[in-house]
């Protein structure tokens, strides 16, 4: 990787994959392979940590610079140079996490049979840092993954409704950021770099019905910022009409400590009582909620919560 930021990636213990790549191990991953708990994602959806990827195939590229954003920000352009090719950059991935994992072979406080079904990932997490659809080939990035028996976790912040419209196969779970419930809030917080941001933002809530796969609405929530504008948020949220919404609190750590407050952390129950307004309002479920990750999920259909794993992987299968 030719990367003038490699140094603090590495400091940051990143795996480096090629040249655009990257993973990086998940706390909830370390968390789970010792015996605690796992991320909510396993809360909400099932997701085993200890056999997630957390990656990103977008490291140094990104359309937006949000404040509250934790991760160290090397954004130098929106546009990839010199683009890996996506068979390249799952099989490296994997490679990369597993080497950041093998010390805990060696743990006593890791379970023999917890190791061993890390070496087989089954979820990968496209969200690392960066914008992934940035990426031209991340249709062929997820299709290696399905076809490899590993869902994909993709995450955008939704300024590139052409790519979403397109992008074939989609993933196994698509999760789209709502955190600017006005323009003003949307261009002062989350600082795009694309002139016309909120119409293609707008654009690709207006498109998420049309597409066949599991749909997440994410309200990353700032204290005395962005929340609570409930009327605002509940009016994007019509028009994206998710499978389910999650509502997480803003942590006053790393980079975004910069740019925000302490003050800016809202309670988990600041988080609660938002996402059961949102419920009341959209005629939506409470499923769950984990209090030490501030973060609350409603649900369209409750029953639905759960990923049958194997069947979501058939049907993005081309």
């Amino acid at each position: 990787m030719i990367n003038t930021y490699k140094p603090i990636y590495k400091k940051q213990h990143y795996g480096l994959v090629g040249n655009h790549s990257a993973v990086k191990v998940c706390h909830w991953t370390k968390s789970q392979l010792t015996g605690h708990a796992a991320c909510y994602k396993n809360t909400f959806y099932g997701i085993n940590s200890h056999q997630c990827i957390q990656m990103t195939p977008a490291l140094n590229a990104c359309s937006e610079n949000c404040d509250f954003c934790w991760r160290f920000q090397g954004f130098d352009s929106m546009h990839i140079s010199q683009e890996d090719d996506p068979e390249f950059i799952l099989e490296e991935s994997i490679k990369a996490h597993l080497k950041l994992i093998s010390g805990f072979k060696g743990n006593p406080k890791v379970k023999k049979e917890l190791f061993e079904e890390a070496q087989h990932p089954k979820h990968m997490a496209i969200s690392l840092t960066g914008e992934p659809t940035l990426y031209t080939r991340l249709g062929e990035l997820i299709e290696a993954a399905t076809k490899r028996g590993i869902s994909t976790f993709l995450v955008t912040n939704g300024t590139l409704p052409m790519v979403l419209e397109k992008l074939d196969p989609l993933p196994t779970q698509l999760y789209v950021t709502v955190a600017g419930p006005t323009k003003k809030i949307f261009n002062d917080v989350l600082h795009p770099a694309i002139g016309n941001a909120w119409e293609n933002f707008n654009r690709t809530l207006e498109i998420l019905p049309s597409l066949d796969t599991r749909k997440v609405i994410r309200h990353t929530l700032v204290k005395d910022v962005n929340m609570p504008y409930y009327d605002e948020y509940e009016k994007l949220d019509r028009i994206a009409s998710p499978d389910f919404i999650e509502s997480k609190g803003y942590v006053h750590v790393g980079q975004s400590m910069d740019r925000l407050a302490y003050e800016n952390m809202p309670s988990h129950e600041m988080v609660l009582e938002f996402s059961n307004e949102l419920a009341r309002r959209l005629g939506y479920t409470p499923y769950a909620d984990r209090y030490e990750s501030r973060v609350a999920m409603i649900a369209k259909d409750p029953s639905k919560a759960k990923i049958d794993f194997e069947a979501e992987l058939k049907k993005h299968m081309k």
